[in-house]
């Protein structure tokens, strides 16, 4: 683990200074008693504080400087309290020039150091003290100060800072974590109380960029130093079982993660770049998962006609649209409508993204040869009557997915295409005939996710003849119809937008549309017979839904543009 403990514990051990059966006592009664594991070995007498400075010195250059009570002006004390320089490990040294001197003897105090910086509106220069001679500063320029011995718990010197930035502190560095892994912790739990679906986190040439995405969009956050990157991503790898001395290969990895008494399932994924790792970290809620056909946004008439197809006994049912449009949501939703004690239902999965109940799911492992086509046809000797294979990528899994469900299966399954009659052809291109495709192809649910108007802040507003002729209307087409547009306030972080509904295209295969795909029909004869037959396009489902004050017709240009 990356933690100032450890770089200082390792390095005594290659000094000579303290041996491993030592240092395991330590560990003992560090964990027991909650105190900094140096503070434990300098008390039972293993090692002294001259020690570790010479461990640092030894492992980064670092020489300690010696710095006397006398030495420390009266502007800087005042900065801040005796509880927070205590806690901290920080003690004011001198201000000049708008920069305040911080002495310190835990270099990797970063994120207090940070905050402070923040709160204080200073620059700040810190240097390295050895630990006696920080004590004796400490207890020396508190005590003088309040003409007594250093002030207790209940005796503090409120300085400007002293109150509020010590609540700010404490709260990110508990007891038991060193700063840097609390500030881990707080970057997952902001973008979990943010609502954020990943976070980015991207080394840079000159600065680490952190963002969020949230809603769909990414958004820049505060970051931390440059400096920090590095530990930062190390410690992320380290929570996800990772190997960090593996810099070179992409590698993917998951954390279980406790937050506001929920457990999370984290997704990590690092890739190497010119600047550093960058790392990727997936948010999965089940609390927040929407299994409801009602709660996607189906219009009224496409769910009841969704509803009566995932009933059927056989066939394929296909949902369409590019990565992170919702497609996996819309399986799991179907599936738990239908799954019921007399059918046997099973998934494959690359990866399992959240566990259902009752459900046999299974996970991809292409190292051992577990493919969605190895998988699938082992699936069919469990006798199941319901399948969902997470994509269909090639042509083997796509044949078997035909057999199975000729041969009485229900089969559920994704295909990354733009909409959905251009799922038939891509079906056709992968070298299924087309005779069965058309077959067993029951319906195909194109979608994608738009952002919704936050109900506090959206501002009516009537739209411009650009956006209309977008859609193909007029002006004389939206009399009665009021359009809002995203204004922005606190409760939406200022972007206008409050959660994601999805938007549809459902074409429904007749005997007609089979005949169509039977002959070769393009896909562009496809979407005009679909459309002669009732197709709602995913920028028509929108447009109703910015009519009814869901979303803005600027929201839905963004996301159905080709």
């Amino acid at each position: 683990m990356l933690t100032y403990q450890k770089i200082v514990s390792e390095g005594l051990k290659n000094l000579g200074i303290v041996k491993e059966e030592q240092l395991q006592r330590a560990l003992k009664i560090q964990e027991k008693s909650q105190r900094r594991l140096s503070q434990v070995m300098v008390e039972l007498g293993l090692i002294s504080s001259e020690n570790i400075a010479h461990s640092l010195s030894s492992q980064f250059g670092i020489t300690p400087v010696r710095i006397a009570p006398e030495q420390i002006s009266q502007e800087a004390i005042a900065k801040v309290d005796y509880d927070f320089a205590s806690s901290q490990r920080l003690i004011p040294v001198k201000v000049e020039r708008n920069v305040l001197t911080l002495a310190t003897d835990n270099l990797f105090n970063f994120l207090a150091v940070d905050n402070l910086k923040k709160f204080l509106q200073a620059e700040l220069d810190i240097v390295y003290i050895e630990g006696n001679n920080f004590n004796s500063c400490l207890d020396k320029i508190f005590a003088e100060e309040k003409g007594k011995e250093v002030a207790g718990p209940g005796q503090k010197k409120e300085g400007p800072a002293a109150s509020e930035f010590l609540r700010q502190a404490q709260s990110v560095t508990g007891k038991d974590e060193t700063p840097l892994i609390k500030l881990v912790s707080l970057l997952l739990q902001e973008a979990y109380q943010n609502r954020a679906s990943d976070v980015h986190l991207e080394p840079l040439a000159e600065r680490f960029r952190i963002r969020y995405r949230i809603d769909g969009v990414l958004q820049e956050v505060s970051s931390p130093p440059r400096r920090l990157a590095g530990s930062l991503i190390s410690r992320v790898k380290i929570m996800a079982g990772m190997d960090i001395a593996e810099k070179r290969l992409p590698q993917d990895g998951r954390i279980k993660f406790s937050v506001e008494n929920k457990e999370l399932d984290l997704r990590v994924s690092t890739l190497p770049s010119i600047h550093g790792e960058s790392v990727v970290v997936r948010i999965l809620d089940r609390s927040r998962l929407v299994l409801d056909l009602e709660k996607l946004g189906l219009s009224p008439e496409d769910k009841a006609r969704y509803e009566n197809l995932i009933k059927l006994p056989n066939g394929i049912i296909l949902v369409t649209g590019p990565t992170g449009c919702g497609k996996t949501t819309t399986l799991y939703t179907s599936l738990t409508q239908i799954n019921k004690p007399n059918k046997k239902l099973l998934t494959l999965e690359d990866p399992v993204e959240y566990q259902l109940s009752g459900i046999n799911q299974v996970q991809v492992k292409m190292e051992i040869g577990l493919s969605f086509a190895s998988g699938l046809r082992s699936m069919l000797r469990q006798a199941p009557d319901i399948i969902m294979v997470g994509e269909i990528r090639d042509y083997e899994t796509a044949a078997i997915a035909i057999q199975a469900s000729l041969t009485g299966h229900l089969i559920f399954s994704t295909l990354h295409t733009n909409n959905a009659p251009g799922a038939i052809t891509r079906l056709i291109d992968m070298g299924v005939k087309a005779y069965l495709v058309a077959s067993t192809l029951q319906g195909i649910l194109a979608q994608r996710l738009i952002r919704t108007l936050c109900p506090d802040c959206k501002k009516a507003y009537l739209p411009g003849e650009d956006e209309l002729k977008a859609f193909g209307k007029s002006t004389a087409l939206i009399k009665g119809i009021t359009f809002y547009q995203a204004k922005g306030c606190k409760l939406c972080n200022s972007t206008g937008f409050s959660g994601r509904i999805g938007i549809f295209e459902f074409l429904l295969l007749d005997d007609e549309m089979r005949n169509l795909i039977s002959e070769g029909a393009s896909a562009f004869e496809i979407r005009r017979m679909a459309q002669k037959k009732g197709m709602h396009s995913l920028r028509e489902d929108g447009w109703t839904k910015a009519g009814q004050g869901v979303t803005t017709l600027a929201e839905v240009l963004r996301v159905t543009q080709q």
